[in-house]
């Protein structure tokens, strides 16, 4: 039976972000990607003026019901930006349709630059380590590690000895693998930390010097699809960097390109890396 993804995250109608990023990025991996949004925008949140929300919370059982009576299975799921409310039926609907084996990559989408995204309460980090509890993967960033473990946020200054305290104790959430997302030891070159509970390794590409939107989902969505290829946690890792840094190239010097990276034309890169044509 081929591999099919299942991601759950919202859907921005308008804006490269979230599903409309996973789903043809790990397609292009040659993997089946299935979807359950976890809402409807307008537009993403990041940049435009204003937005319409529609939250699909209630949906979520009446899907599952569906499911199971179709004797629909997932051998991995992806989850990205979910409300509170809907993990409890996101760690139902994981139980229920997962195929032996089956992978959980959890990217727990809630903050960055030492803040919570808008929307999100404080006690939403709570939650959110219930869902990395049993993953086999945890991407977090700088931010959402320091509130996952109840942390205050470094985002600068910090060394080797402080990453490596970081990610064990993520790992103390119930993960089986972190990849520790922004990580950066000198100027020029940013990077990620993968621990597995046992070591630490790090990959860094060249820091470019630029700040776009989306780059997070392109980053975690080319992950996935490197994963379920059969590469390894750093192997994943390192390549999805690298198509980010690629996607980015990609977009430099577009100014009507603001809100997001031109990932798709980046797809053939990537391709390329995994090492297939079909």
């Amino acid at each position: 039976m081929d591999e099919r993804v299942l991601t759950i995250q919202d859907i921005s109608c308008v804006g490269q972000c979230s599903i409309t990023v996973a789903l043809p990025v790990i397609s292009a991996c040659g993997i089946e990607t299935a979807i359950l949004p976890s809402s409807v925008l307008s537009n993403h949140t990041a940049g435009f003026s204003a937005w319409t929300f529609r939250d699909l919370t209630d949906d979520m059982p009446l899907i599952l019901d569906r499911w199971l009576k179709e004797s629909v299975t997932f051998s991995a799921f992806y989850t990205g930006y979910v409300s509170k409310a809907q993990i409890p039926h996101i760690r139902q609907i994981m139980e229920k349709t997962a195929r032996p084996g089956a992978l959980r990559i959890i990217d727990p989408v809630m903050a960055d630059n030492g803040k919570l995204y808008p929307g999100f309460d404080d006690d939403f980090p709570s939650h959110m380590r219930t869902l990395c509890d049993g993953a086999d993967v945890i991407l977090p960033n700088l931010t959402e590690a320091a509130f996952l473990l109840g942390k205050p946020y470094v985002g600068s200054g910090y060394d080797r000895a402080y990453i490596e305290n970081l990610v064990a104790e993520l790992h103390g959430l119930g993960a089986k693998n972190v990849v520790l997302t922004g990580v950066s030891f000198e100027e020029g070159k940013l990077g990620v930390a993968c621990f597995d509970g046992k070591k630490t390794d790090y990959y860094f590409t060249p820091r470019l010097p630029v700040s776009m939107h989306g780059t997070g989902d392109a980053y975690a969505s080319s992950f996935v699809g490197a994963l379920l290829r059969g590469k390894s946690v750093l192997e994943s890792a390192s390549i999805a960097a690298d198509f980010v840094v690629e996607s980015i190239k990609k977009t430099q010097g577009d100014t009507d390109h603001w809100y997001g990276v031109k990932f798709e034309k980046a797809i053939p890169y990537l391709v390329n890396r995994l090492g297939f044509t079909s």
